[in-house]
């Protein structure tokens, strides 16, 4: 009776162990590194990155390749619809916007390098520039004319 009871308790254990491993297999979603590293024994010092080219458009999902010794592969990356093209793997950290110019009907700023992704190379300094608004913006408080 007892060789029965210690053979129930093995196979329950088992049974649960088992359960748990398929649980966090199925619940396992890759992680960043998952989906953008190159799958190699090269570091990330030694791989040369190129741009990101997305699959539709000019910003969204993509691909870049990444080089490191004799070998090429295709990782995925992203470009924010929103984001510069130019400076699109380099990341400053930008000052408050300029006075409106009235000659070009533009405001200006500066940003600094904050760092610079996939071993890009990169401006210390950057300017961008976007139109005036139309509108005349009020202090808080104030209220329309009638």
């Amino acid at each position: 009776m007892q060789s029965l009871f210690s053979v129930t308790l093995l196979l329950l254990v088992a049974l649960t162990l088992n359960a748990e491993a398929n649980r966090r297999a199925k619940n396992h979603k890759g992680g960043k590194h998952d989906k953008s590293r190159p799958a190699s024994e090269c570091s990330t010092a030694e791989t040369q990155f190129g741009k990101c080219v997305p699959e539709h458009g000019d910003c969204g999902e993509g691909l870049r390749e990444a080089t490191c010794k004799d070998r090429t592969d295709k990782i995925h990356c992203k470009i924010p619809c929103n984001w510069k093209k130019a400076i699109s793997d380099c990341k400053y950290k930008f000052g408050p916007w300029g006075a409106c110019d009235a000659d070009t009907n533009t405001k200006s700023r500066s940003g600094t390098l904050k760092r610079a992704l996939f071993n890009a190379e990169c401006q210390t300094t950057v300017k961008v520039s976007k139109p005036c608004s139309p509108k005349v913006k009020r202090p808080r408080g104030d209220k329309k004319p009638n």
